[in-house]
């Protein structure tokens, strides 16, 4: 995705400011004491960093002080930047749109995360690489997701597969393919998983480069639904062997800890490969994305991309020093490291 770098940056910062204002607060010119160090994790397990990942920065950054004599505290400040970029850097990987042909993705998440909102975005930066998109409506269960899929399918000029409920579906397909001089793919019935063979069938025969699939929203204690996630996965690697490519969780960055319990519960039934943490703007609670790279710190999921607001510039790749710097409240162009 493009767009002002200086800007992005500043609505990321913006959008932070209530999850770092007890960390910020803290760097006033006084000592560095264990008083300073006890609140600054304090207030990292507020801002929900999480009190493992919180504990770990603290017994990193108490090391870094005595070993590079650090006098100030605007010098740990950087080291804390320094720190939080480290364990954030190798959930900073770019999706791969070129691994597959036609590249499928199924989006997955929680209801209200903003996952059709963010494979709208998603699309529309991938037909800006001149790639040719096809959207699924597989949400055959929240009333109007299809219609806020094809809403964003237009903006993007994207094709999309949906079904359609009591029309005549030929009816409809005509009159919206008409409306938005796209293709459609239409099919009676309320099945997800027959939506995605479908969608999956027509991008393999269209040559299309990527299909994103729109599944609905269940919560991770709905075991049922669970199931079903878990037999539209497989109806897609029916339709191309090794499908879907990418299975990717929308978090919302307001659920604070409560996105470790939907990454676990998602990533065992489907084997997430990857996330979009939306809803960024105003959160006081955007340090979980340091405790959820720390569930698996070794080889984290990878944050692909994160949103702060509704514009579609809004959701921008996941970068792990811009993402610190706005955390703990630096500018942009500060120096990478802190002095020896």
């Amino acid at each position: 995705m493009t767009g002002s770098s200086e800007g992005w940056f500043s609505r990321l910062k913006n959008g932070l400011a209530r999850t770092r204002v007890n960390i910020v607060g803290l760097f006033s010119g006084g000592v560095i004491d264990d008083d300073f160090l006890e609140e600054l994790e304090y207030a990292l397990i507020t801002a929900d960093v999480g009190v493992q990942a919180s504990t770990r920065i603290l017994q990193r950054l108490r090391d870094t002080i005595k070993l590079k004599g650090l006098k100030t505290q605007d010098e740990v400040r950087l080291a804390l930047r320094d720190e939080i970029a480290r364990m954030l850097a190798p959930a900073q990987r770019e999706l791969d749109i070129e691994q597959a042909h036609p590249l499928v993705i199924m989006m997955t998440g929680v209801n209200g995360a903003g996952k059709t909102t963010s494979i709208g975005k998603v699309a529309a930066s991938l037909k800006k690489q001149d790639k040719r998109v096809l959207l699924c409506a597989a949400d055959t269960f929240r009333a109007a997701a299809a219609d806020q899929l094809e809403i964003w399918a237009e903006r993007a000029g994207c094709e999309i597969v949906r079904q359609y409920e009591g029309a005549d579906p030929r009816e409809q397909l005509a009159v919206w393919g008409d409306r938005n001089q796209i293709e459609v793919i239409a099919q009676q019935g309320g099945d997800p998983a027959a939506v995605v063979f479908d969608a999956v069938s027509a991008g393999k025969a269209r040559g299309t480069d990527v299909v994103i699939a729109d599944t609905a929203g269940r919560l991770p204690t709905q075991i049922n639904l669970m199931e079903e996630l878990r037999r539209i996965r497989r109806a897609q690697d029916k339709a191309m062997t090794g499908a879907p490519h990418e299975a990717i969780l929308v978090v919302d960055g307001t659920n604070g800890q409560n996105a470790l319990t939907q990454v676990k519960a998602f990533d065992a039934a489907v084997g997430l490969t990857g996330l979009i943490v939306t809803k960024l703007d105003g959160t006081a609670k955007g340090g979980v994305l340091v405790a959820i790279t720390q569930m698996r710190p070794k080889n984290p999921l990878p944050i692909y991309f994160i949103g702060v607001g509704e514009a579609i510039d809004d959701l921008q790749p996941f970068n792990a020093v811009q993402f610190a710097n706005a955390l703990v409240g630096l500018d942009p162009n500060t120096p990478a490291t802190a002095p020896e």
